[in-house]
């Protein structure tokens, strides 16, 4: 899939919202997908991080994005169901969702980590996921094709020492995977699957192996074909997928 060529105007005409928008995956995933052609709907809790990836996107030409400030942490049922509203109102559809917002602590023995912890680990990396999912459902149905991609994590697929509840949670998210394109499999405009991305140059990466040489490993950029693939319509067969782009 490193060698997917993508047509220029993939995803013309499509409205992406991508979680974590502001670093990372997330931020070269808003710039990839608007390169494409999609008008990138950009949330995260960063506003100036927002601004920078907006100003990006519009610097480079592309479709102009729209900005939601906002913390996954502290997400309700009614927040996230004024948020799918607001995608509604001035956006008018939505044809994708990326979920790669993230919260991580330090790798840490079990016996180390906290219920408060944990309790957000679960709320950003799964329960929010799900939740933010489940409020733009109605949006996604509208679509001729969405795609939903949630994103995975090598320790989750794997579980090893000291990756604790982070893993827990990506783990979850492989289950969730599973079970909800169980449930939409009569539904074909509408497509859910986990890409699990591995080792990759960003500054979770720097937290977890200091040591590891940035040169190592690929580049978010490098990773943007399982991307744009996914998000696409020549995935329109690939549903309920655990997918690693370095397996």
């Amino acid at each position: 899939m490193k060698d997917y060529l993508p047509a220029p105007d993939l995803l013309a005409g499509r409205v992406i919202l991508v979680t974590g928008a502001s670093t990372g995956l997330g931020r070269a995933a808003s710039l990839a997908f608007a390169r494409h052609g999609a008008t990138v709907a950009l949330l995260a809790r960063n506003e100036a991080g927002l601004d920078a990836v907006y100003d990006e996107i519009v610097a480079a030409g592309g479709p102009e994005p729209a900005m939601f400030p906002y913390d996954l942490a502290a997400a309700d049922d009614r927040s996230l169901d004024t948020l799918a509203g607001t995608l509604a109102q001035h956006l008018k559809r939505l044809d994708g969702v990326l979920h790669s917002a993230h919260q991580f602590y330090s790798l840490t023995p079990l016996e180390l980590q906290t219920l408060e912890q944990w309790q957000t680990l679960m709320r950003v990396n799964l329960i929010a996921p799900f939740a933010l999912t489940r409020a733009c459902l109605p949006l996604l149905r509208q679509s001729p094709d969405a795609s939903v991609v949630f994103t995975g994590e090598t320790h989750g697929h794997r579980p090893s020492a000291y990756w604790g509840g982070y893993a827990v949670a990506k783990s979850g998210l492989e289950t969730l995977t599973r079970i909800w394109a169980d449930e939409l499999d009569a539904e074909r405009t509408l497509r859910i699957n986990t890409l699990i991305p591995g080792q990759v140059a960003t500054t979770l990466r720097t937290r977890t192996h200091p040591g590891l040489p940035a040169d190592a490993v690929p580049t978010a950029d490098d990773l943007m074909p399982w991307y744009l693939y996914l998000m696409g319509i020549d995935s329109r067969a690939v549903r309920g997928q655990i997918i690693e782009c370095q397996p």
